[in-house]
């Protein structure tokens, strides 16, 4: 059996049984290096007219797009896939015209390459300055979100990458759709089209392919559950923007005002229980008043919020089970919560370090000492004061959007924006100096 599918544009066929995946992602990739040379010097007034047509096409093609997202949910909804899965693959008309603002506010951003970080004449008269440019061809391997196809090519056009899409099968057709928008886009101020590419096949042996291919592709960010990231992280020939579990956690300290706190730990918990920056944790300081700590887990419980909890905090309502040893390092993406009782900032730090994912973290209190602790001892990408890691977003931290939440240490850590998607290069001015 064979099948028809686009390359910038192109439609070629190859087989149904992918024996040729490979070959067709190594084409993609090619086109995309090229597109990356001629991407940097497109005009800026090129690159903002483009996403604003992007927005627009977002806005006028709604109901197609929530057309074609139902059948995506209906097939996932067959497989009796997670509820959290099917919350982050579901489209409305609210989320689409929040896409489309994020677009907008992306287009609006300054860009971030070509700007001069650093400068410096030494001595002898050279003038050297570090100045910011594209990182080149970024590998984006996604799974349900099919949001995540629109924030990447508008992060990545923006700040001058071009840039390969590998989305889930559970959200393809949706994406192959909202790519076509992109395609348009692109085309509407001559930009290649291969500078956004989309891998239009579910074929497995298309990860593998992008991640054997450093010659094209310079960095990898993938964008997904456990078993993907440890599988991008193992297999990848390139550098990775590691996006880990969100196993987050909100402390509250014994200063903590009682509205403050269940307020926050309300919204860090249930405003969306399917997103990465959804506490997954609670941590609990033993010297917190009783009616406080009750009226925080009654609050959650009241929501519909499973709680599971050591001893000392089942004591404090009949309704929270007993939590496992495994609970404490466990991403729920449901309305499932775990939560322990610590003494003091310092063994809240210690828990969360060990338990953490290294995403977001948020402590609530009054005290100064304990907050600056907190903050500084934290070992993760967010770390946060007095409000709820669902905040824990590209769009919330004023980026437009971000392709993730990056948990290493190395270039990009926490939400991956524009800024992110740029490396720097040293350029050296002289006048005829040569070395002694």
């Amino acid at each position: 059996m064979t099948g028809s599918r686009m390359v910038t544009g192109k439609s070629i066929t190859t087989p149904d049984n992918d024996t040729n995946t490979i070959a067709l992602v190594a084409l993609q990739a090619r086109e995309a290096k090229a597109a990356s040379a001629v991407i940097p010097h497109i005009s800026e007034d090129k690159i903002v007219s483009a996403l604003n047509h992007l927005a627009a096409s977002l806005r006028d093609r709604q109901s197609d797009i929530l057309g074609i997202n139902q059948k995506d949910v209906s097939a996932a909804k067959g497989k009796n896939l997670s509820p959290a899965l099917i919350d982050r693959l579901t489209l409305n008309p609210e989320r689409i015209e929040a896409i489309a603002q994020s677009v907008e506010m992306i287009a609006a951003l300054e860009c971030p390459a070509g700007k001069v970080l650093h400068s410096t004449t030494r001595p002898n008269e050279l003038i050297i300055e570090r100045v910011s440019c594209p990182i080149g061809v970024l590998g984006i391997i996604y799974e349900s979100r099919p949001n995540v196809t629109v924030d990447a090519a508008a992060l990545a056009l923006k700040s001058r990458n071009a840039a390969i899409l590998r989305g889930g099968s559970e959200s393809f057709e949706t994406a192959r759709l909202l790519h076509t928008l992109i395609t348009e886009s692109l085309k509407s101020q001559g930009i290649p089209e291969a500078t956004i590419g989309f891998v239009d096949t579910t074929d497995r042996e298309a990860v593998g392919a992008m991640l054997s291919l450093p010659q094209y592709i310079d960095v990898i960010i993938p964008r997904g559950g456990k078993s993907l990231t440890g599988r991008v992280m193992e297999e990848a020939k390139m550098p990775v923007f590691a996006h880990l579990e969100g196993i987050c956690h909100v402390y509250v300290h014994e200063s903590s005002k009682t509205d403050l706190a269940c307020t926050v730990t309300l919204n860090a918990k249930m405003r969306r229980t399917g997103i990465c920056g959804a506490m997954e944790t609670l941590l609990l300081d033993t010297k917190l008043a009783p009616d406080t700590a009750r009226a925080v887990l009654s609050g959650l419980l009241d929501a519909g919020c499973e709680i599971v909890g050591d001893k000392m905090i089942q004591g404090l309502d009949p309704r929270i089970g007993q939590a496992a040893s495994d609970d404490w390092g466990t991403e729920y993406l449901d309305a499932k919560l775990s939560v322990a009782a610590v003494n003091g900032v310092e063994e809240a730090v210690k828990h969360i370090n060990a338990y953490g994912s290294h995403h977001t973290d948020s402590i609530l209190c009054e005290d100064e000492v304990a907050r600056d602790y907190f903050l500084s001892h934290v070992e993760s990408a967010i770390v946060m004061h007095n409000t709820s890691t669902q905040f824990a977003d590209g769009g919330e931290f004023g980026m437009g959007a971000e392709i993730g939440i990056a948990t290493g240490k190395m270039h990009a850590r926490g939400p991956v924006g524009l800024e992110q998607l740029c490396t720097y290069k040293y350029i050296v001015r002289g006048k005829g100096q040569v070395r002694p």
